[in-house]
């Protein structure tokens, strides 16, 4: 079965749906690390990457989004930096599969008690909440800024980057 548009899933709707413990048949969280680089150097400057509109963030899109932003850090300040994840895709979402083609009617019951099947997780993210964070060192802030922007074309949500100074 292919995968859905992520359009079908951007808009915050229905209720939260995360108990494991009661579902069968969970797909794992595809995001790997949560924290990647130097985990044990302080660095004095914090570049967070935040939503400007509520909306879903798949376990895909973050998982690409971190990808890329590690690729371009790697690349331009090797050992400089700090990214972490800072939200985890609790939300688990469901689709109703229809079977498609000749005969289907007579195996199918269309949309009556449509419960849908665990395909992924996502984020439920608020506005202004916090998806990446890159701590580096003031003459590695361009680099981070680029990492920051490049992940966020990956997301579904309108982002915006915030640039502080460590508390340390």
């Amino acid at each position: 079965m292919t995968r859905k548009p992520a359009r079908m899933y951007r808009k915050i709707e229905g209720q939260v749906y995360t108990r494991q413990e009661y579902m069968g048949g969970i797909p794992t969280v595809r995001v790997t690390q949560f924290d990647t680089g130097n985990l044990t150097a302080k660095f004095p400057w914090t570049l967070t990457l935040g939503t400007e509109e509520a909306g879903q963030i798949r376990d895909i899109a973050l998982e690409a989004a971190r990808i890329k932003a590690v690729r371009i850090l790697e690349r331009g300040a090797p050992n400089e930096f700090h990214l972490k994840v800072r939200r985890f895709p609790h939300q688990i979402l469901r689709e109703h599969k229809m079977a498609m083609g000749a005969g289907a009617d007579r195996i199918s019951d269309g949309m009556r008690r449509a419960f849908g099947k665990a395909v992924g997780h996502a984020v439920r993210a608020p506005i202004g909440a916090e998806i990446l964070t890159v701590y580096t060192t003031e003459a590695r802030i361009g680099v981070a800024k680029e990492a920051l922007r490049g992940a966020a074309h990956k997301l579904p949500v309108p982002t915006r980057l915030y640039v502080t100074p460590s508390a340390s």
